[in-house]
């Protein structure tokens, strides 16, 4: 990391695991300065199966402390109302919060005949509700009436089109697209900077052979994406340089086509 002046800290959510999209970012974030508060939450990765231990947030935190920056660790359920505007809390701490990258999600598949209303909520809890609330809280801290032009925070947050048989993370991820770009609008006296990215497909453990094998083939790129193709295009979106890109909904995702 270079001697320029640090962007202030970043909170990135879903930092639950090595192998991640998650992890990606906040070692992407960690080389370009900035101080991260990085959220876990390992209930749901045990629920799942998905690949990992217990020891995968302490590791991501170590290797961007490496880098030079300070990172807190928060195990938080971001099912739970509170907990959005307390992860912002913790970050507070560390300085000035300007940055917010919303990576973490609830996805259970289910189809329109088999999702039932649990699924259902805690899809919206998590992917919806909880974006609409990290945000908020991110917001209220941010200086009111900026000078027009200057960028007072920057939000990016990952999407999905992924709805067949995965009605319920589908849907949330739609309402969660929809609150973000009101957030470019609706908070442009903050300076806000509010932008979706759709990463596509990302082998971060829990494909198979063939749904491996057909990612690629759907991707005229032809390879599947990795979590440093993601965190490439947010780290431009948090950088001087991405604060002309506002209110979009942006796809990272070697040309994939679901047909």
């Amino acid at each position: 990391m270079s001697m320029r002046e640090k962007p202030g800290v970043a909170v990135v959510t879903g930092v639950g695991r090595r192998r991640s999209i998650g992890a990606g970012l906040a070692l992407g974030l960690a080389e370009d300065g900035w101080d991260l508060a990085l959220n876990h939450w390992r209930p749901y990765d045990e629920r799942l199966g998905l690949e990992g231990t217990p020891d995968d947030p302490r590791v991501v935190a170590d290797g961007c402390r490496e880098l030079g920056v300070a990172v807190e660790l928060i195990s938080a359920d971001l099912s739970e109302p509170e907990t959005p505007e307390a992860i912002i809390r913790v970050a507070q701490k560390m300085g000035p919060v300007r940055g917010l990258v919303i990576s973490h999600c609830e996805s259970v598949d289910s189809s329109i005949l088999t999702t039932d209303l649990d699924s259902w909520d805690r899809h919206f809890a998590v992917n919806a509700r909880a974006t609409w609330l990290l945000i908020k809280a991110f917001a209220e801290q941010l200086p009111s009436n900026v000078v027009p032009g200057q960028v007072g925070g920057r939000v990016v947050a990952l999407t999905s089109d992924h709805s067949v048989h995965n009605l319920p993370y589908g849907a949330s991820k739609g309402a969660l697209d929809r609150i973000v770009i009101a957030a470019a609008v609706e908070l442009a006296d903050r300076g806000v900077r509010a932008n979706v990215v759709n990463p596509g497909p990302i082998d971060t453990g829990w494909m198979t052979d063939e749904i491996r094998a057909a990612g690629i083939a759907a991707t005229p790129a032809g390879r599947l994406g990795t979590p440093d193709d993601t965190a490439d295009l947010v780290r431009f979106l948090l950088s001087p340089r991405g604060g002309w890109l506002n209110g979009q909904i942006l796809y990272s995702n070697g040309g994939f086509k679901v047909s």
